[in-house]
């Protein structure tokens, strides 16, 4: 049987357009930042909690500009698929792990892309970012 999670995240760029990547401890693949939304809460409400958790960062609603809604493959979780509310900014400062973050990384456009990256970021949020910038 399959499940759905439905997740929150943000495509955060450093002041030299770099895209923010995370990976959580015990896993492999390189993801967004955010995560599952509990029961009652808003797209925009778990981000923010996600955020504050996993780097300690807190952004202001129109802060937070909309990217759309995805659906992939789950990346460390079998017979899984997400639906994602993808949403973009800029960071305002330099962030650390915290949480269940293992390690940060920094995803250049213009370099190749590596083969660690979650199937949501890969299939869905990269291209969609190519097609605004």
């Amino acid at each position: 049987m399959t499940t759905t999670l439905h997740i929150a995240a943000a495509c955060l760029f450093d002041e030299r357009g770099r895209l923010l990547l995370v990976r959580k401890r015990g896993t492999r693949f390189f993801m967004l930042p955010g995560g599952k939304r509990e029961p009652g809460e808003d797209a925009l409400a778990a981000l923010h909690r996600e955020l504050h958790e996993e780097l300690d960062l807190r952004l202001d609603d129109g802060t937070l500009q909309p990217l759309g809604q995805f659906q992939a493959a789950a990346a460390n979780e079998a017979d899984t698929w997400l639906q994602a509310d993808i949403f973009r900014a800029t960071l305002p400062h330099a962030v650390q792990a915290a949480a269940e973050l293992e390690e940060l990384r920094w995803l250049d456009a213009g370099q190749p892309l590596p083969a660690d990256l979650a199937p949501l970021l890969r299939e869905q949020v990269l291209p969609a970012l190519q097609r605004i910038r």
